[in-house]
């Protein structure tokens, strides 16, 4: 029993410690609606994404949506130095899909992206845990 239960623990800190820095939850800054939301980035396959998880109003009350849930961020692959590349990030205020990237700057996560050359800055996103 107790050395079911050491190879338990080692197993949880073995995947612990090889977590990505960027695996958490990110607020991202208001939309064009006024809306933010609470994104959690975990792996999905050799990759990362992120899936909304909550959504909040100008004001900070959470509100209903049916986008919660969604897959926002997929795709993106860790590039060394804290950046990430080659994803892809869902804009729900616009409907539109950008080919992005993110940087991880100690608690803030910068993210854009560009769909058919147009561009969108999508805003530093603040960890929450």
């Amino acid at each position: 029993m107790r050395i079911t239960v050491l190879i338990a623990a080692l197993t949880l800190a073995a995947t612990a410690a090889h977590a990505d820095p960027v695996e958490g939850v990110w607020q991202t800054p208001l939309d064009d609606n006024g809306h933010f939301g609470h994104i959690r980035i975990a792996p999905c396959g050799a990759a990362l994404c992120g899936t909304l998880i909550r959504a909040y109003d100008r004001q900070g009350r959470q509100i209903e949506t049916d986008t919660i849930g969604r897959q926002i961020v997929w795709d993106m692959k860790p590039q060394g130095g804290g950046r990430y590349g080659k994803g892809k990030v869902w804009a729900p205020d616009r409907n539109k899909t950008y080919n992005s990237k993110m940087a991880l700057e100690g608690e803030f996560l910068s993210v854009s992206g560009c769909v058919i050359g147009i561009c969108r800055d999508g805003g530093r996103w603040k960890r929450v845990q």
